[in-house]
């Protein structure tokens, strides 16, 4: 069953990121955010709520339906002063919760028109700037009619292929083929090679489609994405929260970066 936790993806634009020190004012701007942002949850859930998730992220383990995650982002995001700033990007993972002919969803079994219709609903209501693996990685059919559905209502939100696509170039021209998505997310260890993430990010960018070059789940202290992202020239990196080391050192590499630049202008 899907329960969308409290997510606020630091989903960042890498043209905005490298330009008048844009991430210096960030990292502050998002560190004190953070800590509003863990007084405004742990009044309302108690201590519990502030505890970090393996991408930095803050929890909270007493919450049962996505709409009332999407609810307390909103609320935060509100109370924090940065309604003009935060955008919600989610991770459905869908592929999690199918079971090979519906979803179990929210103690229900959606079929993908249903599921459609509920992202439909959210995107409507809340912020939402992208949707990560809506459907299953093998529900082409799913796929192809949400991201139809938006591009006939002109809505410009992204639908965001990762388990869909894999960093494959196969993988992203079928997708392609089937009209499945308009975004990508790039990681090098699902392909292989620094070769063939290059070869899967030109062709992507080749369809118009915006590229996320993105982090693990599990990360180590590496910070070669950001180099990768500025050097693809990714729309987005998505790096999680600017909190543990293993995801702050991309941040800090992505100013190491900014300062090359500025200095060689």
């Amino acid at each position: 069953m899907l329960m969308i936790s409290l997510l606020i993806f630091y989903l960042f634009q890498i043209q905005n990121l490298i330009k008048d020190n844009y991430l210096i004012k960030i990292e502050q701007e998002k560190i004190e955010s953070l800590s509003e942002q863990g007084l405004i949850l742990e009044k309302e859930y108690g201590k519990k709520s502030t505890r970090a998730g393996l991408e930095g992220a803050f929890t909270v383990p007493s919450l049962k339906r996505t709409k009332e995650a999407m609810d307390l982002i909103t609320k935060v995001i509100r109370e924090s002063g940065q309604e003009n700033q935060i955008k919600i990007a989610i991770d459905s993972a869908a592929s999690s919760f199918f079971n090979g002919e519906k979803y179990d969803f929210e103690g229900e079994k959606l079929t993908r028109e249903e599921l459609s219709d509920f992202y439909s609903g959210l995107c409507e209501k809340y912020p939402i700037i992208s949707i990560e693996d809506p459907f299953a990685e093998e529900d082409w059919k799913g796929w192809a009619m949400l991201n139809c559905k938006l591009q006939t209502a002109n809505c410009k939100l992204l639908i965001i292929g990762d388990d869909l696509t894999v960093t494959n170039p196969e993988r992203i021209r079928e997708a392609k083929k089937k009209k499945a998505c308009n975004a990508v997310i790039i990681k090098p260890n699902q392909i292989g090679t620094v070769t063939e993430t290059i070869e899967a990010a030109k062709l992507a960018k080749s369809y118009g489609w915006k590229l996320v070059v993105s982090h693990r789940s599990g990360e180590t202290i590496d910070d070669f994405i950001a180099d990768l992202a500025v050097g693809l020239g990714a729309d987005f990196i998505k790096s999680g929260a600017p909190a543990p080391k293993e995801r702050m050192v991309k941040y800090g590499r992505l100013l190491e970066i900014e300062e090359e630049i500025h200095l060689a202008s």
